[in-house]
């Protein structure tokens, strides 16, 4: 039996994951969390083997939850589980310790084999993302702009080309207005653009917005 820990926010997401792993041949002990905080009480008390993490959680985000658990040498296999198209994040949350990267539109067919490959100490991405990750990891000539942005500086990006004011953005990341200006500028000065509608249409080009 594998013990699964399910973290999203959203109930009817966390639903249809447990019956997609319900219908299947495989034996799995489904745990649920909806939230950052949540997760880390659950992984201090209980031993999960694949912790299945959302990354657009409010507050405190999949990618901030996986840096903790690996600060404290967690080795639990992580597979991020995400409505983002894998060019957007499969590298960031890999680089940042996660063993795979699942789309929830791939799930109802992808999930369980995931799952299953993860628990057994393998990783887990598409072909094409293989792909990808070679010609990332080998050549650093071809990172582009929004590649050099932290984590954080990455997600103000995405919600600023949303259209999301800086107020907005402060909310709903818990963080202050000044932090999220600061964001902001770091993210001008790193892609070399003047204003939000620059953002807005560098990231359209570039697909980093759904």
């Amino acid at each position: 039996m594998i013990k699964i820990l399910i973290a999203d926010d959203h109930p009817i997401v966390r639903k249809g994951l447990r019956e997609i792993l319900t219908e299947t041949n495989d034996v799995f002990d489904v745990h649920e969390a909806e939230n950052g905080p949540e997760v880390l009480e659950l992984m201090e008390g209980g031993q999960y083997d694949v912790l299945v993490l959302d990354i657009s959680m409010p507050g405190i985000s999949g990618l901030d939850v996986l840096k903790q658990i690996k600060k404290k040498s967690c080795s639990i296999p992580i597979l991020i589980l995400s409505r983002h198209p894998e060019h957007q994040y499969a590298v960031r949350s890999l680089r940042a310790g996660a063993s795979g990267y699942l789309t929830k539109e791939s799930a109802p067919q992808e999930l369980s084999s995931a799952i299953r490959k993860l628990a057994r100490g393998g990783k887990y991405v598409s072909a094409s993302m293989a792909d990808q990750l070679l010609d990332y990891f080998n050549d650093d000539s071809s990172k582009r702009p929004h590649e050099k942005l932290s984590d954080r500086e990455f997600q103000v990006m995405q919600m600023i080309a949303s259209g999301k004011t800086v107020g907005e953005i402060a909310e709903e990341m818990l963080l202050s207005v000044n932090t999220i200006s600061t964001y902001r500028m770091r993210v001008l000065e790193k892609m070399n653009l003047e204003n939000n509608a620059q953002i807005m249409y560098y990231a359209m080009n570039e697909g980093l917005i759904s």
